[in-house]
């Protein structure tokens, strides 16, 4: 297991040292490493160390920017099987939850707050599948609230929401493919 160094910070060095001091006098015996961290931890705050080096954890991945939801990689790597190597999708996928995932590809393909028609829609749609079916695309967009339109087609407007992290990863991997 790998070290970690998770700075300790104690808005009151004096009441920080009272309550590591009051620890040790009720342990008669030499503490042992993780007791003496579990007591730091506990004197800066925290319910132990474990409580603190997660919540130095989840503060330096907000600072860094790093998205901090969990990512599915095999539910990533089930989409990618669908997808040839120059990021086109050659055929749609038969699991729900990976058509779901993989729809995501087609609504990043449309512009944002920029309304379409019908055909513009399909030619955006066709440049990045090879399956043939972009009214399959068009209704599951619409179905999932990911698209809007009027019943006579004549306008298609993307809905701005943010996709989930497997979508996410899922975009990222295929614009690499593609060589965006």
């Amino acid at each position: 297991m790998s070290k970690q160094s998770i700075p300790l910070y104690a808005a009151d060095i004096s009441q920080f040292s009272r309550s590591l001091a009051k620890q040790l006098s009720e342990d008669q015996a030499v503490p042992s490493h993780l007791s003496l961290m579990n007591m730091l931890a506990r004197a800066a705050g925290f319910r132990n160390f474990q409580h603190m080096r997660a919540a130095h954890k989840s503060g330096q991945q907000l600072a860094d920017g790093v998205d901090t939801a969990q990512i599915d990689h095999a539910l990533v790597s089930r989409c990618l099987q669908h997808i040839d190597a120059d990021g086109v999708m050659h055929r749609w996928p038969s699991r729900r939850r990976v058509q779901e995932t993989c729809i995501w590809l087609f609504w990043a393909v449309l512009p944002k707050g920029k309304h379409l028609h019908e055909r513009e829609v399909n030619a955006r749609l066709d440049q990045v599948h090879s399956f043939g079916d972009a009214a399959l695309l068009r209704r599951m967009m619409v179905g999932l609230g990911l698209l809007t339109r009027n019943r006579d087609g004549s306008d298609y407007l993307r809905v701005e929401q943010k996709p989930p992290a497997e979508a996410v990863e899922l975009i990222r991997q295929v614009k690499v493919r593609r060589g965006a």
